[in-house]
């Protein structure tokens, strides 16, 4: 539990930095539809997640992520160090 805490803080510091807030239903928001984030920065922001959180995703799942929620959803589901 305390390691997904830090796991947690971690990602909500990198979202920060791209201007996403996490808090309540903005979690839930389309990267591209809602945020109206363009492609590249999306894939800019899990590779700033994978490296920060010492996690790969691998590329078949990154195609499937719409959300925060499932982002981070999936990266907590992903062993450390894999």
């Amino acid at each position: 539990m305390i390691n997904n805490y830090s796991t947690l803080k971690k990602a909500v510091e990198v979202f920060h930095t791209y201007g996403i807030s996490l808090a309540g239903a903005r979690k839930n928001d389309h990267f591209i539809q809602t945020l109206q984030m363009d492609p590249i920065f999306v894939n800019g922001l899990i590779f700033e997640l994978e490296l920060e959180l010492q996690r790969f995703i691998m590329q078949e799942n990154v195609m499937d992520i719409k959300t925060p929620r499932e982002l981070i959803d999936l990266l907590l589901k992903i062993p450390q160090d894999n």
